[in-house]
């Protein structure tokens, strides 16, 4: 009980955003309690995560994106950008060396 076996192609397409989409909310979190001691270059990029995230974060966590997006632009005194569709490899590629970054 309580082992899942992931076998079709759909299922770990779904894992994978799954864990992404938790590891970037995540992130975004823990970014958010220590903004004063973020760079205006750390900023930016985590408004672009979040715009990354948008086309993988589905119901509100969705809506949300593009908010926290703009937020985190705005406190980097940047405009705000295109929205883009990043594959999943990449965008945790891109979690991965933010987490670096900023010391998660």
């Amino acid at each position: 009980m309580g082992v899942h076996r992931i076998t079709s192609e759909a299922a770990r397409y779904y894992a994978k955003r799954e864990k992404v989409l938790g590891t970037g909310i995540t992130l975004l979190g823990s970014a958010s309690e220590k903004v004063d001691n973020l760079t205006k270059d750390q900023l930016e990029k985590l408004g672009d995560l979040a715009a990354m995230l948008l086309p993988h974060a589905p119901g509100y966590a969705g809506k949300l994106m593009p908010i926290i997006a703009r937020l985190f632009w705005k406190l980097a005194g940047v405009n705000e950008k295109e929205f883009k569709l990043i594959e999943l490899d990449e965008l945790e590629r891109t979690i991965e060396e933010l987490k670096k970054e900023i010391g998660e």
